[in-house]
């Protein structure tokens, strides 16, 4: 007969935190696979939302920006598509947001009775996002062949800037979500600051509209940054911003240790919290 030893350490939690993560991968597949289901299951359109949302927001901001105040298209590309190509990277931040913000409330049930490394669920809503930001890139290729604009060589790139993309909405999504576990009225702040957010970073309009002595700080917006870069890879733009970009980089790595380190400090909280 095998015989199992069971051992009681204080602190043995935290030692293996991270090793955690890995031995709870399949929880991580399930919630992941779960919360892709559900937003398609029994749904009218489908998959189709994905697709019909960021068209219609890409006509909105084409219009206003590009037929109303006439803001300039960066490079030969059309206005469509500039305007497409930066609603990518910013639709995948502010669905990462809005979707994490509450995964710890809404799997409250599972939170209160298990133990796992709480990190695995607003992650997993990341991986529903990234899932909405590949269908729309599909839309963007579509787009791309129907114009007849084939990309240059900085299409290469795109992963890279595919990855800053999921760590810029990582950081803030882990500081958003373990705040909305103990305030509950941040469920009502994260819809205006994505609202906001739209305008504030250049998804209608192309960043070298700013002014130069204030485009630096404006670089402080670390979606500026990636959508820029998205901008550069799929369409060739002639020039990348590279002190902005580094300003990006910065702020990104700066919200991703402290939205770690806000969740890892309130995570064992949780429990009682929810």
């Amino acid at each position: 007969m095998s015989r199992y030893e069971l051992i009681l350490e204080a602190g043995r939690t935290e030692s293996n935190y991270w090793r955690d993560l890995w031995r709870y991968r399949e929880l991580f597949q399930v919630l992941a696979w779960r919360d892709i289901s559900v937003r398609y299951k029994q749904t009218l359109i489908g998959f189709a939302w994905a697709v019909v949302r960021p068209v219609l927001t890409m006509l909105i901001l084409t219009v206003i920006f590009g037929r109303v105040a006439k803001l300039p298209s960066d490079g030969d590309a059309p206005y469509a598509l500039m305007v497409l190509a930066g609603l990518l990277p910013w639709t995948f931040f502010s669905t990462s947001l809005s979707d994490a913000s509450n995964s710890l409330i809404n799997n409250a049930h599972l939170i209160s009775k298990v133990y796992f490394p709480r990190l695995i669920v607003p992650v997993a809503t990341l991986v529903v996002a990234m899932f909405d930001f590949l269908i729309s890139f599909s839309v963007l290729i579509v787009m791309m062949l129907a114009y007849q604009f084939t990309p240059s060589w900085q299409i290469l790139l795109l992963p890279a800037f595919a990855l800053l993309a999921f760590f810029a909405s990582l950081g803030p999504s882990l500081w958003i979500t373990s705040l909305n576990v103990k305030y509950r009225d941040f469920r009502y702040i994260v819809p205006f600051i994505v609202q906001f957010g739209l305008y504030l970073s250049p998804v209608g309009f192309s960043s070298s509209v700013i002014p130069p002595q204030w485009r630096l700080i404006y670089s402080l917006n670390p979606i500026v940054g990636v959508i820029d870069g998205f901008r550069w890879c799929l369409l060739g733009e002639s020039k990348l911003y590279l002190p902005g970009l580094g300003v990006s980089l910065l702020v990104t790595v700066f919200f991703l240790w402290f939205g770690l380190w806000q969740f890892r400090r309130m995570e064992k909280r949780f429990a009682d919290l929810i």
